[in-house]
């Protein structure tokens, strides 16, 4: 007989999200989250970051696999076996952020993404809190009543300044700040290399001979922002260092018009701009071709950020590009690591973006 042909191997299942969402309800049920009934379908959405048919979707499995039953007035009541907490080990890991997925940056979304990807992948639920209480400047109130309403094993924090970083670390709660800690914040965090990304912008310029460099970023101490700032100072330090302005805006398009037409009308112009968010870099662009600059003939522009945007500008915008992928893997990594151990090592994950040469420079 002639020899058996081997099979060919199973096509790798790719999860849909109703599936996704159907695990983290699951899992939020198995810890104890809530009792009696779900809540009301707006709410899980917003807590989930999923649309309202994608939520109905994953309710009609939990209530076909016999997690939940459906009153007469519609509530979702939650079945005894699992009203319990069945689990001693909390398996979900929450992200806290003052805006949505709707607000957020085209690669943050694919990144946030990738991120639920992977926590499903190795047992984690995945929930995302959108709140813009727990973002102010005494945002203790709001933070008590997230952690104690919806415990996780471990938090992600999203946009964090001082105040937010402080409450975690006095309350010893498992966190990783995605993004930059303030001066002085002993928790783990995971961002770009922006200081040596800088540091190396500084140099470019300085070898181009420009002697006054502005720095755009929107107000806040942001520690990205300060660590791209110190990398600059860096960067164009030296015998006759170059002049380093910092131009600040509260991010709306007149406030930044506004102060880079004082920066222009200033005895000393800059020549070169670092723009440190790639949305402000079409608006420092725009602003310079309509007061008559050319591109990169009398000024220069680079983004410290990408977005897949930048690269249908023209001329194209020289720019720094993180892989989302391995800044997915890092976060999932560390913070799986986080929630199974319930610390880490308060030190800085830092990943370099590569340089994306345009026409800008």
């Amino acid at each position: 007989m002639p020899p058996t042909a081997p099979s060919s191997p199973r096509l790798p299942q790719r999860i849909s999200l109703a599936t996704l969402t159907a695990q983290s309800l699951r899992e939020s049920m198995l810890a104890g989250h809530w009792h009696g009934h779900l809540p009301g379908e707006r709410e899980l959405c917003a807590r989930l970051q999923v649309s309202r048919h994608t939520l109905r979707a994953a309710l009609h499995e939990l209530q076909r696999d016999g997690f939940l039953e459906v009153s007469d007035r519609q509530r979702r009541r939650i079945k005894t076996a699992v009203e319990a907490p069945q689990a001693t080990h909390s398996r979900v890991i929450a992200l806290i952020s003052p805006r949505s997925l709707l607000e957020m940056s085209p690669s943050t979304v694919v990144m946030v993404d990738d991120l639920r990807d992977q926590l499903s992948r190795v047992g984690f639920s995945f929930e995302i809190h959108v709140s813009t209480a727990c973002f102010t400047s005494k945002p203790a109130r709001a933070l008590e009543a997230l952690t104690t309403r919806s415990p996780a094993a471990a938090w992600l924090l999203f946009g964090s300044l001082e105040p937010v970083q402080s409450w975690f670390l006095r309350r010893q709660l498992p966190c990783l700040v995605v993004g930059s800690c303030a001066p002085e914040i002993g928790l783990p965090s995971i961002d770009a290399d922006y200081r040596a990304l800088c540091r190396h912008a500084g140099g470019m310029l300085c070898g181009k001979g420009h002697r006054h460099v502005a720095f755009v970023r929107p107000l806040g101490d942001y520690g990205g922002d300060m660590q791209s700032e110190q990398g600059l100072r860096e960067g164009l330090s030296g015998t006759h260092a170059p002049v380093l302005q910092v131009i600040s805006h509260d991010g709306t398009a007149a406030s930044l018009c506004a102060q880079l037409d004082k920066a222009l009308r200033s005895a000393r112009p800059p020549t070169a701009y670092v723009v440190a968010r790639a949305m402000h870099v079409l608006t420092v662009m725009m602003f310079l071709t309509q007061r008559g600059k050319r591109i990169p003939q009398d000024m220069v522009v680079i983004s410290r950020d990408d977005e897949t945007f930048l690269q249908h500008t023209v001329p194209v915008v020289t720019r720094y590009a993180a892989n989302t992928g391995q800044f997915a893997r890092s976060v999932c990594k560390a913070a799986r690591q986080l929630a199974e151990t319930g610390a880490l090592p308060p030190k800085a994950i830092r990943l370099m973006p590569k340089l994306i040469r345009g026409e800008t420079l």
